[in-house]
């Protein structure tokens, strides 16, 4: 239980002692920001069932009403979050009165027209929401905390970790209480809910409330990160970005979400940083989690762990074999295809070396083109078709040797389907030789009290032959 605790500790803290690059430290930032955004988000989603397209809302209209508060007075960075959340929260009592007053299919919609709403208000009232520029601060000229003056990056990173594992712990608090039990009640069945005497739609609200709460200690950490909150932290982009995270994560686990988050920041910063495609890898990713694993990563990693310790390792290991080869080899198909795809669309912005070696972005292909006058201005719509209608040795070679590699795919997760379904056979017949081992001994029981006289019909007669005592 306190595995996931430790781990998320570790993520946090020794990143920095041991690499302390500031590309590092801002990505752990980020990692953290998002990291409270989805457990807010999740007390939503997973505990009470509701699917909200606005949650950024809260988010960003916390940070900003901190931003204006820490810009109007001298108050320690220490307490931004909490202004934060309590910004949050305030807009949660205005937004989730409206919202609540419907469940399902409605409040998602409704999620998303106040969001667009808040959208709009932000472009209409820059005076308030800073228009482009956004609005700024200087995270140091707060008063000085044992010295600390939190401008240096390695003092606001341990302001912003501190805060994430505070508001870890009290939403995993929450998440015990008998409010949240009556949320995952109100999720499951409201109408039973509604029957025992609950209300459901204030039960929402309260947790519409809590959740804006978190969600603006989220939005504060990312302002004290950045110094600066602008009209795109309310925007459909970050609460698309915050659903895909709880998604990928796996909404069902509280650490599912931690998960996600993680995942997505690594997209966002590290894959973001090495090929434009990044949002492909992302979509794609998504797309094979909701259809493999509806449960998330988390619920993937917990069932699978469950069959090793059930199975054993040596009984699962040809599966689980196969199936890191075919993971592999589909990588090995699916990124260099993708990056040639790329490096032929955009050229030399995908990388050189990529591009040299498949010959689409500085190669054969398109260098013959450029010799032509059309090469370097001409749009990438002329360069695909100089491409496809073109293509050099090196590009076949190329495209044969993907074509082969992804037949060895389909060949490995082929392997890895009949041995995972072997080893659920071998559970349904270890399963049933244990159902009927039971209803042997239940069976030779019953005789057995029937050939000593006694009913088993009366408990007062259910006693133990050897000592006397009752069963």
């Amino acid at each position: 239980m306190l595995a996931p605790w430790f781990a998320l500790a570790a993520f946090l803290a020794l990143p920095p002692f041991l690499w302390p690059q500031s590309w590092l430290l801002a990505y752990l930032a980020q990692s953290a920001t998002m990291i409270v955004f989805a457990l807010s988000y999740n007390l939503l989603l997973g505990a009470t069932g509701l699917l909200s397209f606005g949650h950024a809302v809260y988010a960003g209209l916390g940070a900003l009403i901190a931003a204006r508060v820490f810009n109007a007075s001298a108050m320690p960075l220490v307490l931004l979050p909490l202004v934060g959340g309590l910004g949050g929260a305030l807009c949660g009592v205005l937004f989730g009165f409206i919202a609540t007053r419907r469940a399902g299919t409605a409040f998602a919609m409704i999620t998303l027209g106040l969001g667009e709403l808040v959208v709009a208000a932000a472009w209409t009232l820059p005076g308030w929401f800073g228009g482009d520029a956004g609005v700024a601060i200087d995270r140091a000229s707060g008063p000085l905390l044992a010295g600390w003056s939190f401008g240096p990056a390695r003092e606001a990173y341990a302001l912003i970790a501190l805060w994430c594992g505070l508001a870890g712990v009290a939403m995993f608090a929450l998440s015990r209480t008998p409010l949240v039990r009556l949320a995952n009640a109100v999720r499951d069945n409201p109408v039973r809910a509604a029957a025992l005497g609950c209300y459901p739609g204030r039960v929402r609200y309260v947790m519409v409330v809590l959740s804006a709460f978190f969600a603006g200690v989220a939005g504060t950490l990312g302002l004290i990160n950045l110094e600066l909150v602008s009209t795109e932290s309310v925007g459909m982009m970050r609460s698309g970005a915050v659903l895909i995270a709880t998604v990928i994560g796996g909404s069902p686990a509280f650490f599912g979400p931690v998960a996600g988050a993680i995942v997505l920041t690594f997209f966002s910063v590290v894959v973001a940083s090495v090929t434009r495609a990044w949002l492909f890898y992302l979509g794609l990713l998504f797309v094979v989690v909701v259809v493999a694993a509806p449960d998330g990563l988390a619920g993937f990693c917990a069932r699978h762990a469950a069959r090793i310790r059930s199975h054993g390792w040596r009984r699962c290991r040809v599966a689980y074999l196969w199936s890191a080869a075919a993971l592999l080899l589909w990588l090995a198909v699916i990124v260099p295809g993708v990056q040639w795809a790329y490096a032929a669309q955009f050229g030399a912005d995908e990388g050189t070396a990529f591009s040299a070696w498949v010959g689409a972005g500085g190669g054969a292909g398109v260098g013959e083109e450029a010799d032509a006058g059309v090469g370097a201005s001409s749009s990438s719509g002329v360069r695909v078709g100089a491409l496809l209608s073109n293509p050099s040795a090196a590009q076949l070679r190329v495209a044969l040797l993907l074509g082969v590699v992804a037949g060895l795919a389909a060949l490995a997760t082929r392997r890895a389907g009949r041995a995972h379904a072997s080893l659920a056979r071998h559970a349904n017949a270890a399963a049933s030789a244990a159902g009927a081992d039971t209803v042997v001994l239940t069976a030779t029981a019953h005789a057995a009290e029937q050939a000593e006289g006694a009913n088993p019909a009366n408990p007062a007669d259910r006693i133990d032959r050897t000592d006397g005592a009752p069963q």
